[in-house]
């Protein structure tokens, strides 16, 4: 199973690929920071952002996407981008057929590092031992994707088996 994981951001989203076997080892494939123009139009960076994803999806086959659930931010600006990066990714998933799962940061952190008040740098060091990286994923953002796509594998992914065999039999039927 392939899972692509993203960490929503409208600045700096990244975007992490990995495959997981029927013992649920992973093995990197793909890890980018996809980024837009800050004084670009909204819309436009809304649109860049679509574009980049869809081509990583079209290249890369994910059969699961992971993303970032948005949670409660101090900084309404802030949360408002994420939510909205967030809304792009589901969409174009969505536009093509691959079963979406959402994990909350703390989510993340558990299940990659064991702690769910683990910091970046933590996070960072198991992704790289987890998937044996010869450096670390740079910047934050890409690591973070990574750990994403860990976490569907090691707790969503009987989700995601049950949504393809549900596929399959409606195509069947069909």
């Amino acid at each position: 199973m392939r899972v692509l994981g993203i960490d929503p951001g409208l600045t700096r989203c990244g975007v992490g690929i990995i495959d997981v076997n029927d013992r649920r080892q992973s093995v990197f494939v793909y890890v980018n920071v996809i980024e837009t123009p800050t004084d670009a139009p909204l819309d436009m960076r809304l649109l860049m952002l679509e574009e980049a994803i869809q081509e990583i999806v079209t290249n890369f086959q994910p059969d699961a996407v992971a993303v970032e659930r948005v949670f409660s931010q101090h900084n309404v600006r802030t949360a408002m981008s994420t939510a909205q990066a967030s809304a792009i990714a589901l969409l174009v998933a969505s536009k093509n057929g691959i079963e979406v799962s959402m994990y909350t940061p703390t989510e993340v952190k558990a299940a990659v590092t064991g702690s769910g008040r683990a910091n970046k740098a933590q996070v960072t060091a198991m992704v790289t031992k987890i998937l044996k990286l010869q450096d670390a994923p740079k910047p934050a953002d890409a690591a973070d994707a990574l750990a994403l796509a860990l976490c569907h594998s090691w707790r969503g992914i009987g989700q995601t088996r049950i949504a393809q065999a549900i596929n399959q039999l409606k195509a069947v039927s069909s």
